[in-house]
Order: structure tokens, then C-alpha cells, then sequence
């Protein structure tokens, strides 16, 4: 992976490590996959051995991880689900040809139709981000507490109460930005 571009936050959850593509959105947006080639290495990291991409597909790719995201979010919020959203996310799904396959090792593997089929990878997100959002899963989507952030997550903790995407990334910065707040409310304890 090339050292010019942010990071990728991988995850256990396909739909909601592909939404992380596009972290805080809701301050200085960062963009982890800006060009087709950085497409392909998220891809690729995630188990899809795709070696072709263009703009247009991803386009497509933008599209659905703003649906997926958009979706996800109603679900958390149990408001309803967005029409547009939810076309989107299902054209996706219908759209790929990828199977399914078990490796030497008791692993699942994809195998899409040819090595540059991106809408079979975006196929296998999509219907992942169905199986969330209907609630086939053990687990809750939630949304990240970092007024920044709000990135939605896949939560399997125990009492299902988690409050950050991540504790390492924005749990720790809301911290911070407490404990920087004290201190310059009492100066002299902070010490």
C-alpha cells in the first residue's frame, strides 16, 4: 500500500470497514480510497482479488458506501430506511457473480467472475450490508459517539453499549479532548 494515502481502519464486518473508506464525515472528511487503484488495494486486503478498476466503477463503489452508510444509520437510529439507499445497495447485490468458496484450510474465500470485476467484490459488500441491517446478525449497529466521526459500527460487545468505531482512534481523542478541557478550566490541578 502506497505511504501517500491515510491508512485503511479494517474491521470484522465487511459493509461497515468499506463505509470507514470515508472517515470523519462529519468534520475534515478523510478519503481512503481516492483513486481506482486504492480501490483495488482495499480490495484486495479484504480478500478480493480484483487487479482492474476504473473511475466508473469506482463510482459505483462511492455510491454504494454512501448508501450502505446512509442505510446503516437509519437502522441504528430505527428510522426508516431510505428508498434511494436501499435501491442502490440491492442493484449492487444483484449485480455480482461471486461464490463462495471453502479453502484447504476451512477458510471462506471469494471468487469473482474475473480478477477485474470490481461488481462482483461490490455485490459480496452489499449483501453483507443486508444481512446487517436486517438483523441477521448476533449484535447491534450503533453510531460512533465522536461528533466528528458518527461512523456506524457493528456492535458485539455483551450489553451492546459501545460508544466509540473505535476506542483507539476516536474514544481516545474525545478523552484528550476532556482531559485538554479541565485542564484549561483548572490549571492547577491538572498538574
Amino acid at each position: 500500500m502506497c505511504a501517500a494515502f491515510p491508512d485503511f481502519r479494517l474491521g470484522n464486518v465487511l459493509a461497515t470497514s468499506f463505509t470507514g473508506t470515508l472517515s470523519e464525515r462529519h468534520g475534515a472528511a478523510v478519503e481512503r480510497i481516492p483513486t481506482p487503484h486504492r480501490l483495488i488495494d482495499w480490495l484486495v486486503v479484504n480478500g478480493f482479488a480484483v487487479d482492474f478498476c476504473t473511475t466508473a466503477r469506482l463510482d459505483l463503489a462511492r455510491e454504494l458506501r454512501k448508501s450502505i452508510h446512509t442505510a446503516a444509520t437509519a437502522a441504528a437510529l430505527q428510522d426508516a430506511l431510505p428508498a434511494c439507499a436501499v435501491q442502490v445497495i440491492n442493484d449492487r447485490s444483484a449485480q455480482g457473480r461471486a461464490a463462495a468458496i471453502l479453502t484447504a484450510e476451512g477458510q471462506r474465500q471469494w471468487r469473482l467472475s474475473s480478477p477485474s470485476c470490481v461488481e462482483d467484490a461490490l455485490s459480496v459488500i452489499a449483501s453483507d450490508a443486508i444481512g446487517l441491517i436486517a438483523g441477521e446478525r448476533d449484535g447491534k449497529l450503533a453510531l460512533c459517539a465522536s461528533p466528528t466521526c458518527q461512523a456506524v459500527f457493528f456492535d458485539t460487545s455483551r450489553s451492546r453499549t459501545r460508544r466509540w468505531r473505535d476506542m483507539n482512534t476516536c474514544g481516545n481523542r474525545q478523552k484528550q479532548a476532556r482531559f485538554t478541557a479541565n485542564k484549561r478550566k483548572n490549571p492547577r490541578t491538572a498538574g
